[in-house]
């Protein structure tokens, strides 16, 4: 599975590693993706998301219910 933001959509990008020669390689910038579990009291259940560092602190600005919302509207699966 690729390091995908549930929340954010935050996906990795690509760019390049230049060495002390100036040679140029590809890289892959991968966003801090962590799974973290939620309490839903409005389905009474847990949500296990997979939310970059970012998004966690979003979560708990907002709340969990209007991220599960965000999600859903974005077409994800929670």
């Amino acid at each position: 599975m690729s390091a995908h933001c549930q929340l954010t959509g935050a996906r990795p990008l690509f760019g390049n590693a230049i060495s002390h020669s100036h040679v140029r390689t590809r890289r892959r910038f991968d966003p801090n993706v962590q799974r973290k579990r939620y309490w839903l009291p409005s389905e009474g259940r847990h949500v296990r998301l997979r939310l970059s560092a970012g998004a966690i602190k979003t979560v708990d600005r907002i709340g969990i219910e209007a991220a599960v919302a965000r999600i859903r509207a974005r077409g994800e699966k929670v």
